[in-house]
């Protein structure tokens, strides 16, 4: 982890107007063409839920705005983040595991179903509830989603999480196209950023062999 040096950032006349606002964040929702990653879960048997996770996590850790966080009046920038996500119950409630990253997307997976097997047996680790290298990650499957406004608390322009969502994938000329959408602290990144997330995440997958 490293301390931005605000002073001299590159990004510090948007930094300083963006910081102070009741609201600071912005949303994106677009969409990604999933029908490779579908096709590689097929294949391996492998769950599309947690693959989905691992292409976003390996993503963000490719962007450096991605990894910035506020912390004890600083902003700081992780040598890595990992991802939180809620997980739907068998009651259907959810519950929130934390999913550490991971080189590949088979150890990804592996170590996670553990996480969420762990978990729905009542060994739960809430260690890292409050941890800042992070990004909040919720599915929706039941609707193909156009927009999304997150729940807050409050606090969250003080910390600065990026939040994410997966929403319900259909069928367009044979392609199969999930809607994604991402919410993030105007004070340390732009729209770029989110660009060139839907752009490696995209990559990420056709490249799946």
């Amino acid at each position: 982890m490293k301390v931005i040096d605000l002073k001299n950032w590159e990004r510090k006349n948007q930094f300083e107007f963006f910081k102070d606002y009741e609201d600071p964040f912005f949303n994106i929702t677009a969409t990604i063409d999933v029908t490779n990653l579908y096709a590689f879960c097929k294949k391996q048997n492998l769950s599309f839920f947690l693959a989905g996770l691992y292409v976003a996590n390996q993503a963000m850790n490719q962007i450096p705005a991605f990894k910035l966080r506020f912390k004890n009046g600083d902003v700081v920038e992780f040598d890595n983040i990992h991802i939180d996500s809620t997980v739907l119950n068998d009651d259907e409630t959810f519950s929130f595991c934390h999913f550490v990253t991971a080189p590949t997307i088979l150890e990804f997976i592996k170590n996670s179903s553990k996480v969420i097997e762990d978990h729905r047996n009542g060994i739960v680790d809430d260690s890292q509830v409050y941890d800042l290298d992070v990004a909040h990650s919720t599915t929706i499957p039941w609707v193909s989603i156009t927009g999304f406004k997150h729940a807050r608390n409050g606090n969250e322009k003080e910390i600065g999480i990026p939040k994410i969502v997966f929403g319900k994938y259909y069928e367009e000329n044979g392609r199969k196209i999930m809607p994604f959408s991402v919410e993030v602290h105007h004070a340390l990144m732009d729209g770029v950023h989110v660009g060139l997330l839907y752009e490696k995440m995209q990559g990420f997958i056709d490249q799946l062999l």
